[in-house]
């Protein structure tokens, strides 16, 4: 609706939503851009470089010629782009693509790969393989972008076991594990060929009960390096002919998690903010914690401090060793590793502001960094890190010595 309100201008939409949420009294110091719907990398080149410029323009409020140009004023705005995500399809991920949204500042994808069956994606008509979306998925983890997909259980000719089957073999092999999760349990909406196929009764959703004890399920099966960002869509229901019933899906999956007491490792579940909120427990003893894993061709390691007693997350760092399939220069000039993700949670804090009771801006965000150094340098054996920064946050790296390169942010070990 704010899109159709701005008739679709994307300096006017981000002029006006930033300034909504200034006016309801949130900081905007820190803004982060998704760009979803449709294959946005599908569209014609001028009108993406046009979108994208007028991203980077609005926060800026200079007129900008070019996406280049747009990024470097950006950099220096107060209203910082700390991030931009853009959700694409396995074909639509290939190395031109990649280049081309780290030229806009891209740094983390949202793929659609909604079953990692052959038969399913081609049941559903997907128009790629299961092959192109762990190839996807290596070649955006080369360059360094973090990567969330889309997945679809309930889909025609699966079931209850073969679901569950389909995301253990998700979550353990090293050809999928994405570092993010949006769960979106099918939908029947009138005008599609899976709608003709449920009014003939050749299609009939799970019952709600059974969704909830799938995706308790599910949820039980997540490793502690993977954050499941949403369940179910944000679909009027008048639109819904068949499908999941319940508003709340996540919330009564984890009641029932809680009832045969099946731990969440989810991120989510886990980061300090949402202990604080649901669980009114504040972090007391934190340490660093260290988890290395194989994953798209990759070694990966997750640090992350946390308070391991009451399972509480405060900040994590996702550390790639670059495989030998990755293309970027920037990256195979010389052996070295890539920061994918350095984040700490809890409530924001303005860019210039310190907040003892808080625990953004108090030095995990660095420590992470230094434990990454060290790990690349002496385990690796690399002599370059890099890290894929927002634009908005360059700065940061630059405080500890990082400098540009490409479009990335890097250091010499």
């Amino acid at each position: 609706m704010r899109a159709i309100r701005a008739r679709y201008d994307p300096y006017s939409q981000v002029r006006g939503r930033v300034a909504q949420l200034r006016a309801i009294g949130h900081s905007v110091d820190k803004v982060e851009f998704i760009v979803m719907g449709g294959t946005f990398l599908s569209l014609d080149s001028a009108y993406k470089d046009y979108f994208i410029r007028n991203l980077h323009d609005a926060l800026s409020g200079h007129a900008s010629n070019s996406v280049e140009e747009a990024v470097q004023f950006s950099e220096q705005s107060a209203t910082k782009c700390v991030a931009i995500t853009i959700e694409t399809r396995p074909d639509y991920c290939l190395k031109p693509h990649l280049n081309e949204m780290l030229s806009y500042g891209c740094t983390r994808i949202e793929i659609g790969v909604q079953s990692i069956y052959e038969s399913v994606a081609r049941e559903t008509n997907r128009g790629h393989t299961v092959a192109a979306v762990c190839n996807s998925f290596h070649l955006a983890k080369d360059c360094g972008y973090k990567v969330i997909s889309h997945m679809m259980p309930d889909l025609p000719n699966m079931g209850f076991e073969r679901d569950l089957e389909g995301f253990r073999e998700y979550f353990e092999n090293p050809l999928f594990r994405s570092d993010g999760l949006k769960l979106y349990p099918t939908l029947v909406i009138r005008g599609t060929g899976l709608y003709e196929l449920w009014k003939t009764g050749r299609y009939k959703n799970y019952t709600p009960e059974q969704l909830v004890e799938l995706t308790a399920a599910i949820l039980a099966m997540v490793p502690p390096w993977t954050r499941v960002y949403r369940i179910q869509r944000d679909i009027p229901m008048p639109l819904v002919s068949s499908g999941v019933e319940h508003g709340n899906l996540r919330e009564l999956a984890l009641a029932r998690m809680r009832d045969l007491d099946l731990p969440c490792k989810d991120i989510r579940m886990r980061e300090v903010g949402m202990k604080q909120i649901h669980e009114q427990v504040t972090p007391e003893n934190v340490e660093l914690v260290r988890r290395d894993y194989v994953a798209n061709g990759g070694w990966e390691t997750f640090i992350a401090y946390e308070d391991i007693q009451q399972d509480i997350l405060i900040g994590l760092l996702r550390l790639r060793k670059a495989s030998p399939v990755a293309f970027r220069p920037e990256i195979t000039e010389m052996p070295s590793s890539i920061v994918r993700e350095l984040h700490v949670y809890g409530t924001a804090v303005a860019v210039s502001s310190r907040d003892p009771t808080k625990f953004q801006h108090q030095g995990f965000g660095m420590l992470l960094m230094e434990e990454a150094e060290r790990i690349a340098r002496d385990e690796h054996g690399s002599q370059k890190l890099l890290v894929i920064s927002g634009v908005g946050t360059r700065h940061y790296y630059r405080k500890m010595g990082y400098e540009l390169d490409g479009p990335y942010m890097s250091k010499l070990l």
